[in-house]
This record gives C-alpha cells, structure tokens and sequence, in this order.
C-alpha cells in the first residue's frame, strides 16, 4: 500500500463518481479503477459500492478513510519535520564558552540564533576549559581563549571569533585609579589576581625575567570575580579589554603598556560533527563576529550539512 492509494480513496470518497475523481487526480479512469480494486484485495474488503447513483463508502470503507486521512496529514509532517531537521531548525546544540566570551560576542550570536531558531533546543554552559568537554563529546561547540590543547585536539577545527588585549582593572580607592595606562613594571610590584589559565600559560611572557610574580596572585573563576575582587582592594586585576563592559561604579580600568595582545578568542568544533544545527549555527557565527574571516568561510563551505547555504 503507498500514499497514493490512499488519496485515489479520498479523492473516489469525495466526488463519489470514478470519472471526477481521476480528473481531479490528473489520471485516466480505468488506472483508478484499477488501483482500487486491487487496494480493495489488499485490505480484504470492499470499501466501496459501486451503484447507478455513484460509488460510496462502505462501512469498511468509512473506517478506512479515517485512517487514511490521518497517515496523510501524518506523513505530511514528516516530510515537513524532515525539512526543518535537515535545515537545522530542529534538534540540540550544546555549546561550551569561557566567562568573557559573555560579554562579546556571545550575546549577539546566541541572541540571533535563538530569533532565528526558536526550535533547537540550546545548552549553554560555562566551563574554565571547554574544548576539554568537546574532546570527551560533552559539547558541540566550545568558545575559548587560545587554541585547545591535548589528546584528540588535532581532531578539532578552531577558528578565531575575537581578538583582545591586556587591561587592569583596579578598586577606585587604588592610586592607580584615574590613570589612563600603568606600566607592567609597576602591575610586577602589585598583589595580582588573575583567572588560572591566565597565571599558568600565556600571562607567563608578560613578566618574564621574574614570571614568578604571578605564583602568588589571587585566582578568579571568571572577569566578574576578577572585577570584584579587584574592587574589594585584594589586588589588580588582569584581564581582556572586553571587561570594560562590565558596569561598576566601584571599579576603574587601566590601559596596559606596552600592549599585550591576548590568545584570540577562538571557536572549536569536532571535524566530523556533520549536525545541520551545527552548520546553522555556523552560520550565525559568521553573519555576527566580522574577525572570523575566510576559516569560518572554509570551514563552512566543507561542512556537510552547510551546502546551499
């Protein structure tokens, strides 16, 4: 039995004439006459009365029609369901991200794939070290600071989503307040806090001959408890420019000198993940961070479920 069979049914049920029926169909009368009968020993009972006043339901046929119209409209919907899978409209996305990609360019990017995917299901979560959870397939995603590290790292694609440099944030009642920049000579002679990936890999070269200076600094979770603890006068605080986007009174930030650029922001997916939700979120990286470039452009156009886009 297919789904044509089912609507020659409907189409006989409803102009109760073989002639009206086929023309509404676009085919000849004797191929529907035909595919009746046959429908008719395939189920093994007459669903229709052949009479001088036209063709009618049996009651075999009534109860037929029920369900035939309720596989059609069922089997519309899938191919509908079918459609939106396949263009990433549906489904789930887990995405892993570091605390100040927060505060750029997440928002944007989250914001506009929630508007234009209301029917994914998203799973945000923070992490100090996201791609470690895209290794072990905890996430789909992971936004975080540098390119990732260890075992399995080479079966990854990074892309950069946000460049950034080196800032110090400090209490308002610190002597460094009102000062547009501050040396890294005088940051080496203040108590510090930093975030921990911060003190133990790429803030190392800042201080160099003396890296030491940052074995005793204050280890924050994220910029939030950086700026805070700055605030509480337990130290400077070091971070990325984008945490001047934090809003505090209390709090005042300081240019670095000499500039220290930062670990671009970066993007990790797995090479293999060929998810259509992948490729829609994809793209909305791409129309939302303008430092993506060409990798993402690339990583796009080889990605399975991204052609056509």
């Amino acid at each position: 039995m297919e789904a044509r069979h089912l609507r020659y049914a409907l189409a006989l049920a409803e102009h109760q004439h073989f002639g009206r029926a086929a023309a509404s169909l676009g085919i000849a009368q004797p191929p529907l006459s035909t595919q009746i009968a046959a429908l008719e020993r395939e189920i093994g009972e007459r669903l229709f009365d052949r009479t001088a006043r036209g063709v009618f339901p049996t009651a075999a046929g009534e109860a037929f029609l029920v369900r035939a119209r309720g596989a059609l409209t069922e089997m519309s919907r899938a191919r509908v369901d079918a459609g939106r899978a396949a263009r990433g409209e549906t489904g789930r996305l887990r995405l892993g991200f570091i605390g100040s990609a927060l505060l750029d360019p997440l928002p944007g990017v989250i914001g506009r794939f929630r508007r234009t995917h209301p029917d994914v299901r998203l799973t945000l979560q923070e992490l100090e070290c996201p791609s470690a959870a895209l290794l072990a397939g905890e996430l789909d995603v992971a936004v975080g600071r540098g390119s990732p590290r260890g075992a399995g790292a080479e079966d990854l694609v990074t892309v950069p989503i946000g460049a950034d440099h080196l800032i110090a944030v400090v209490s308002t009642a610190h002597p460094f307040a009102g000062r547009p920049s501050v040396g890294i000579g005088q940051l080496a002679q203040e108590p510090l806090v930093v975030s921990a990936d911060a003190a133990s890999t790429y803030l190392r070269p800042l201080f160099n001959p003396d890296p030491t200076v940052l074995d005793t600094a204050a280890i924050a979770r994220d910029i939030h408890t950086i700026a805070g603890l700055a605030a509480c006068c337990a130290g400077v605080g070091l971070g990325p420019n984008r945490m001047r986007m934090i809003a505090r009174k209390d709090i005042w930030f300081c240019d670095v000198e000499p500039r220290f650029r930062l670990p671009d922001l970066r993007m990790s997916v797995r090479v293999t993940d060929s998810s259509p939700v992948l490729a829609a979120f994809l793209s909305v990286v791409r129309q939302n961070c303008a430092d993506v470039g060409a990798r993402l452009d690339d990583l796009l156009a080889r990605h399975p479920a991204a052609a056509g886009r």
